[in-house]
């Protein structure tokens, strides 16, 4: 097996050690995000809606009030593109007209409201800023698991300030470092080792699992995105919790194999997301169709991080246990051989059979 990285990783090389104090500068934007704190990206200050208040919209719009910011998906759930082209996934400016306050910028953002808070209207199109700001500050939303809303201004106060690069470059595994490993007997494999990664890109730890005694052949490898309802709570509403069991016997029973445990809740857009997006579907709407009401696209994970900690471990040619081409395509895109793709049928029910339809028929899963 190999040995572990050093402790703080490899430097990864765009401009030498900026690259990874960008990525810490990002993570304490994160936070600041996440606790009602402005953010200023290329020059403008972002204050996400969801952890804001009143109060604190007063203090960001001191000498002008802020505009608000959206994705296309939430702007076209609101019909509110009829003045510009708007791209389904790229940000739309609105201006903050004077009946705009706090409570209606909380319903434009939250669709949880749109029943409750017919919006007003007529709502009018800004041009975007300059540059990537606009679309960073709606990554930094995700990442710190809230929803895509901002108020936005030019110059405003900030807690934080970074560059647009470094938030459109976090998360992609550059620095990944495995930085633990330990026997863990399972109830699939009595030998197997669980190998832990961090990266300073990434808020995230992602874990590895082998199971058997590795060779010289293409393991048998499934890549699963944590589902804290389904993996640990026996949620019915999907297939996550019978997939993941089914997959380690099968990698078990295949000889050896890896199960690479991937912390991207919800398809990317974080747990408390999720919740959302459930109680969406209660209304009536599908997976997809939720995610895009919440302003989010249907699928926001990125396995390039899946790539980076095959290729730590070292193996980039395997067969992959899955139902979706896209996870093929992008390991493929990252240099990992696919040598065969292995379909996964289990945990079928009355209650996931719309979001397994769904699955195939908009996600393109294949068995």
């Amino acid at each position: 097996m190999p040995q572990l990285d050093s402790p703080f990783g490899p430097c990864p090389h765009r401009d030498g050690i900026r690259v990874l104090s960008g990525a810490r500068d990002v993570a304490r934007a994160i936070d600041a995000m996440r606790r009602g704190w402005p953010v200023a990206i290329d020059g403008w200050s972002f204050l996400a809606i969801e952890t804001a208040d009143a109060g604190g919209l007063a203090e960001f719009d001191e000498g002008a009030p802020a505009d608000l910011l959206i994705s296309g998906n939430r702007a076209a759930t609101l019909k509110l593109t009829n003045q510009r082209d708007a791209q389904p996934a790229e940000p739309v400016m609105i201006r903050r007209a004077p009946w705009i306050d706090f409570d209606m910028a909380t319903a434009i953002a939250d669709p949880a409201l749109d029943l409750s808070t017919p919006l007003k209207g007529p709502f009018q199109a800004e041009p975007l800023p300059p540059g990537g700001a606009s679309r960073a500050a709606l990554k930094l939303a995700r990442l710190a698991g809230l929803l895509p809303a901002l108020f936005a201004r030019r110059d405003g106060p900030a807690e934080a300030r970074i560059f647009a690069d470094d938030v459109m470059a976090f998360g992609a595994g550059a620095d990944l470092r495995i930085v633990s490993r330990a026997r863990l007997p399972t109830r699939f494999a009595e030998e197997a080792e669980i190998v832990a990664f961090r990266a300073d890109g990434d808020t995230d730890e992602h874990v590895a699992l082998i199971l058997g005694t590795p060779d010289d052949s293409a393991p048998l490898v499934r890549i699963h995105s944590e589902c804290l309802t389904g993996d640990a709570l026996g949620s019915l509403k999907c297939d996550c919790g019978p997939q993941l069991a089914a997959a380690l016997a099968q990698i078990a029973g295949s000889g050896w194999g890896i199960l690479l445990y991937l912390r991207q809740e919800g398809r990317g857009i974080g747990l408390v997301n999720k919740m959302r997006a459930y109680a969406l579907q209660d209304q009536g709407f599908d997976t997809v169709d939720a995610n895009v009401r919440l302003g989010f696209a249907d699928d926001e994970r990125d396995f390039t991080v899946a790539a980076r900690m095959l290729e730590k471990l070292p193996r980039t040619r395997i067969r992959l246990l899955t139902n979706n081409p896209r996870k093929v395509a992008a390991l493929e895109a990252q240099g990992i051989e696919v040598v065969e793709r292995v379909p996964l049928k289990v945990g079928a029910n009355a209650y996931n059979q719309r979001y397994l339809d769904t699955k195939r028929d908009r996600s393109g899963h294949q068995l």
